[in-house]
């Protein structure tokens, strides 16, 4: 073979493989996932490991199952009322990003569970919620319900003693992406910016044709 044909075929035999290892990454990487162009890290477990059924009771006393409130895409965040400055600004936050998100034209429901249903009554946590966002809405229930929606989301809380009513209540900070058709596809952790957290939930959107 001459030196000029060696070359050329050299470079045809990096190409191939090249283009084979890009194709295998993608493969790898995608396995089917239609969120995996929007995903920023592997979930451990699987996605499918959190989330799942709950029935705890909205502002009007009414108990709700987690079909009836998770119509659209969903931002679920589990805190509770009488946080003093962590859940506020993190709930603000998930209103930021609904609000942009509806000015480009895509709808989701910001959610609030409360972990504290000593204090946190149907009439405290739609009260709430309502102050943090127009369209907000607001879950507690009886101690096994919130505890069953907390096991379902592998959400960590754990009351203070308790000698008067001004205890805290120590608890995990994540805001939980949730799609009807989908379930639990993202999470999102404190230090996610309004903008930020609305472009990625926008890319789920658009990848679940919402």
């Amino acid at each position: 073979m001459k030196p000029i044909h060696a070359i050329v075929a050299a470079i045809v035999v990096l190409v191939i493989a090249v283009a084979g290892a890009v194709w295998w990454r993608t493969m790898a990487s995608d396995d089917g996932d239609k969120f995996a162009q929007c995903r920023g890290g592997q979930i451990a477990g699987g996605a499918a490991q959190i989330g799942g059924p709950f029935e705890l009771v909205n502002a009007q006393g009414q108990t709700v199952t987690d079909t009836e409130v998770i119509t659209q895409p969903t931002l679920i965040y589990f805190g509770y009322t009488f946080c003093p400055d962590v859940c506020p600004l993190d709930v603000a936050r998930n209103a930021a990003a609904v609000d942009i998100l509806e000015e480009r034209g895509q709808m989701v429901t910001p959610v609030f569970i409360s972990i504290d249903p000593k204090r946190d009554t149907p009439k405290v946590v739609g009260d709430f919620a309502d102050n943090m966002h127009q369209r907000m809405v607001g879950l507690t229930g009886s101690p096994e319900q919130v505890k069953a929606a907390s096991q379902a989301y592998k959400t960590y809380y754990n009351a203070h003693p308790a000698e008067d009513d001004f205890y805290l209540v120590d608890h995990s900070t994540f805001s939980y992406l949730v799609l009807p058709d989908s379930g639990f596809v993202e999470f999102f952790r404190r230090d996610t910016g309004p903008e930020e957290m609305a472009d990625k939930i926008g890319c789920y959107l658009e990848a679940a044709g919402w």
